[in-house]
């Protein structure tokens, strides 16, 4: 399939790195800098010029082109990239936007602004902090099979119970699976006698039921349970943050120094306590008792700003916190200084894109540690080569770096082992390095 993708940052990076493999790709890039790298860099064509336009749409090749991605840093070039580019023929749109008002319009009407597909990267980044803070200690959470499977992410504490244990050991839940370990900059694949080291990144698939009692068993913490949320920064990032918290019966509090920001959320979000302050005024935090809550949710306007307010909060004892970056490089340095989540709105836009390209061929996809690693969830056809063999035999065929953490069979959750038979309509949830991934693909 040819792909067009317009806006080389970040997100339209990560997206084309992911297809160039499979899909002639090509890329439309303003900054002359940036076209010069990506020319010597990536296996793609790279145009500069402008994709609003429709003579550098036509120079990228849009007339024999089946999908076009507008993933630049402005939601109205991104609109009118999709626009221009359904001008030309019968192109798939996908346009990245921040608004979610923009998203709400295109959902009441199909079709809206000549876009097929839209993703809102503040709406995105609200459920994944949400998702997030629904698990004590997780670093990143995702469902599979309509909810049935859970993966998860843990960073392992010295004084974490399963520290200097063997997986064996450590194995006590009859529907979980221990799925990779990561290590500094190694990727480990379990093992019954693999020791799990403090600082080990764990990660675990397989029941709700099993996760959540997995978490509440390793992360030692005086807030099992988050209830009382704040989120520092009215931003449209923390409006929507503050909305899905909302939504799911929460009572948040938000701080917002702009008075008049603050009052326009106050009077949209009936059920979040809206506080009119500067968020490093430790004064008021102490005051307000900001130090009491389960977690405190940095979404100001920079990643400086986000540090300093997210130090703060560690620093007057709030348990867990979760930080928004721009920069996709910062996030080793946040967590590294104390920040619990670092959470990029780029990366997850990239990622709902890149599941979206990959529907023919996946249910759904997870990174995970920057795209080091995915989780997919793969229904298996008649023709797989999985389809009527037992797990252990089946293995064999896969790439080394390949764990099934669990089996969706007729909305049943089935636990893998080595005895276990896939059969036509499973629903597999595998772990892979991202490296491997047209392999297993085409292996299954």
């Amino acid at each position: 399939m040819r792909v067009i993708i317009v806006g080389a940052g970040e997100v339209g990076r990560s997206i084309a790195k992911d297809l160039v493999e499979t899909h002639d790709v090509v890329i439309i890039e303003r900054d002359e800098e940036i076209v010069e790298d990506l020319t010597y860099s990536i296996d793609a064509l790279v145009v500069q010029g402008d994709g609003t336009k429709l003579e550098t749409l036509r120079e990228a090749g849009i007339e024999r082109t089946e999908l076009l991605i507008a993933s630049t840093d402005n939601d109205e070039i991104n609109i009118v990239t999709c626009g221009t580019a359904k001008t030309t023929g019968d192109v798939f749109t996908i346009a990245r936007v921040k608004r979610h008002n923009l998203l709400t319009t295109w959902k009441g009407s199909k079709g809206a602004y000549g876009v097929d597909f839209m993703v809102s990267s503040d709406l995105l980044t609200a459920e994944a902090i949400f998702r997030i803070s629904g698990l004590p200690g997780a670093h990143d959470v995702n469902t599979f099979t309509g909810g049935l499977v859970r993966m998860a992410e843990f960073e392992v504490s010295a004084d974490s119970p399963i520290a200097d244990q063997t997986v064996r050991e450590a194995d006590r839940y009859d529907s979980l699976t221990f799925a990779a370990l990561f290590r500094d900059d190694e990727l480990i694949i379990p093992r019954g006698e693999t020791a799990i080291q403090p600082g080990d990144r764990v990660v675990v698939i397989g029941s709700t039921e099993s996760v959540t009692q997995f978490a509440n068993d390793i992360v030692i913490t005086k807030h099992r349970e988050v209830t009382d949320v704040v989120i520092i920064g009215g931003s449209e990032i923390g409006f929507q943050t503050a909305r899905v918290f909302e939504e799911h019966g929460y009572r948040p509090h938000l701080i917002e120094q702009d008075r008049e920001r603050a009052r326009e959320i106050a009077e949209t979000l009936p059920n979040t306590s809206v506080w009119e302050s500067d968020a490093t005024d430790v004064d008021f935090l102490e005051q307000e008792h900001v130090d009491d809550a389960d977690m405190v949710i940095a979404a100001l306007d920079s990643d400086e700003r986000n540090l300093l307010v997210s130090m703060l909060a560690r620093k007057i004892g709030v348990e867990r916190t979760v930080a928004v970056i721009e920069t996709v490089e910062y996030a080793e340095l946040f967590e590294a200084v104390g920040v619990d989540v670092a959470i990029s709105p780029r990366e997850e836009t990239a990622e709902e894109i890149i599941r979206f390209t990959r529907a023919d061929q996946m249910e759904k996809v997870a990174m995970l540690e920057h795209d080091r690693a995915e989780v997919l969830e793969i229904e298996i056809g008649r023709d797989s080569a999985l389809a009527g063999r037992e797990i252990a035999d089946a293995i064999g065929d896969l790439p080394e770096c390949v764990v099934i953490g669990a089996i969706s069979r007729a909305g049943e959750l089935v636990i893998p082992r080595g005895k276990t038979e896939i059969q036509p309509g499973d629903h597999v949830v595998l772990f892979t390095d991202t490296h491997l991934l047209d392999e297993v693909t085409a292996a299954i």
